[in-house]
């Protein structure tokens, strides 16, 4: 699949176009505002990955010592980096 950074002031002048784009030729548009992105426009067949199915998928994952080491230091990394989602609606 193909990603293409494009400005929302651009998708938005050429929102058609993207749009078909993301829908026949399977682009995945990154949309920037001040260079930094804000939102993507993926085409609807794109595989998510779902929290369970990865917790399924790590439960049948057997791992060596090492590698179970460099996943568990991954992780904590990756938690102290990334944030909750903010439920706007509470």
């Amino acid at each position: 699949m193909k990603k293409v950074a494009i400005s929302v002031t651009d998708a938005a002048r050429n929102f058609a176009d993207c749009v078909n784009r993301a829908h026949y030729q399977n682009v995945t548009y990154v949309l920037l505002r001040n260079g930094s992105p804000v939102a993507r426009l993926v085409p609807d067949g794109e595989k998510v990955c779902k929290g369970r199915a990865l917790a399924e998928t790590l439960a049948m994952t057997r791992l060596s010592d090492a590698e179970a080491r460099n996943w568990r230091s991954d992780l904590a990394s990756a938690r102290k980096v990334l944030k909750a989602p903010i439920d706007k609606w509470r």
